[in-house]
Order: C-alpha cells, then sequence, then structure tokens
C-alpha cells in the first residue's frame, strides 16, 4: 500500500534483518538512539528483535519510505514458543553480557545492573496465550498515517488467521503520542506501570503501558475518525 509520500508496508524478509537491528538501536532510548544509556548494540538488538526476525518472521512488517526501512512492526502469533525461546534466549545473554561487563563503560554498567535488580518488577503484567507486537519508527516516520497503515497490516493478518486478541507495550511519557493513540484503534489500557532505568537521563516519568485488544466483537480496522486520513 502507498500514498502520495511514498511509503509502503509490506512483509518482512530475510534481508531486512540488518536494517530491523539498526533501527531498534536507533529507537532504544525513548524512541532515540540507545547509545547514552547502553554501549551494546549487538546484544541490544539480540534481545529485542532476534525471536521476530529469526523464528517467527511470518508475523513481521516493515515500513519503508522512498525504498528505505522507517520503521517495523515485529509480531507474534505463537506466545508459547516466544516465551520457551525467550527463556533460553535470556540466560545465554546473560552469560554474554557478563563476559562483556568489563569493557562496559559506567552508563552502560548502570543499565545492566538496573535490569537485573529493577527491570524484570517493572514490566506490568500481559495477557498469557495472546498474540502481541512491538512498534519502532524513526522520527521523521512517525506519523498518523504510518503508524495506521502499520497497524491495519498486522491486524489485518491476526484477523485472517482467526485469532481473538491481540496486545502490546508501549512506553509512554508527557512528551510522545502513547495510550490515545491506541485508544483510537479500539486497544484498551490493561495496566501499566513506571519504568526507572530512564531517570539520570530524562526528567519526566516515563511508563510501560499493555494495551489489548479484542478481535472478535469488531473489525480489526475500526478507528475513530480522528485517525482518518
Amino acid at each position: 500500500m502507498k500514498d502520495e509520500k511514498s511509503f509502503a508496508i509490506r512483509s518482512y524478509r530475510g534481508a531486512d534483518r540488518a536494517a530491523v537491528r539498526r533501527l531498534c538501536c536507533q529507537t532504544g532510548f525513548l524512541g532515540e538512539p540507545i547509545d547514552p544509556v547502553y554501549q551494546d548494540h549487538e546484544l541490544f538488538a539480540d534481545f529485542l528483535t532476534t525471536y521476530y526476525t529469526d523464528k517467527e518472521p511470518e508475523s513481521s512488517f516493515v515500513l519503508e519510505v522512498d525504498g528505505e526501512i522507517r520503521g517495523y512492526l515485529l509480531g507474534s502469533r505463537k506466545p508459547l514458543r516466544n516465551q520457551f525461546y525467550s527463556f533460553r534466549q535470556n540466560i545465554w545473554l546473560f552469560l554474554r553480557t557478563l563476559l562483556r561487563y568489563h569493557r562496559y563503560n559506567e552508563r552502560s554498567r548502570r543499565f545492566i545492573r538496573w535490569m537485573i535488580s529493577h527491570g524484570w518488577r517493572e514490566v506490568p503484567a500481559a495477557p498469557s496465550r495472546t498474540p502481541h507486537f512491538h512498534i519502532n519508527l524513526l522520527p521523521e516516520a512517525r506519523k498518523v498515517s504510518t503508524t495506521r497503515a502499520l497497524m491495519s497490516a498486522y491486524l489485518s493478518y491476526l484477523y485472517r488467521c482467526g485469532e481473538k486478541r491481540v496486545y502490546g507495550q508501549i512506553v509512554t511519557f508527557e512528551s510522545r503520542r502513547g495510550e490515545k493513540m491506541f485508544e483510537r484503534y479500539g486497544f484498551r489500557v490493561m495496566n501499566r506501570a513506571e519504568i526507572t532505568k530512564y531517570k539520570a537521563f530524562y526528567p519526566e516519568s516515563v511508563y510501560l503501558s499493555t494495551v489489548i485488544k479484542n478481535l472478535e466483537t469488531a473489525e480489526p480496522l475500526t478507528v475513530s475518525p480522528r485517525t482518518r486520513p
């Protein structure tokens, strides 16, 4: 699908892997590059993208602007497989992190200590055995039209597969679109928790919100008139 600004949404391909990993690191710190918080791009991208790109690529979509990837939606409709993979991956990533820890700068070490001591406690509850997604766009690509197109592609995919619900976990803060935007797409906020890992870099409160949508009671692309072009 395209519009006059030359953007397109398409299914993820294996050749997109490097671009997706790079974009993950370019948006890892509240939509900006992760570098001020954590220096190890390889492990950061492994943690956030590897399952989706390597184990369930058919459930992900990318945004292209003028032929270059400017955003992605990484999804999964196989939650048990995702959880089993994540459990094994977390052990492997932890061991690799320990081996590299002595090479990290102080900010990266602080991030690792936070992950170990607080990270698992600050993730809000999410429904079990339910498809989910992560969405990321570069700053210049964050528009209603591009976000809606990515969401529409994924929700249509789930609808065709007969899925009943879907959830996402999104970072929200005062100066960025968050929960209200997803409410326009038929999601409701299930819960949210404040995350503290950015306290040293960002003055406002930052939250991780779990939003959920029922695909049984409405067409997947139903949105309020405010989001229509």
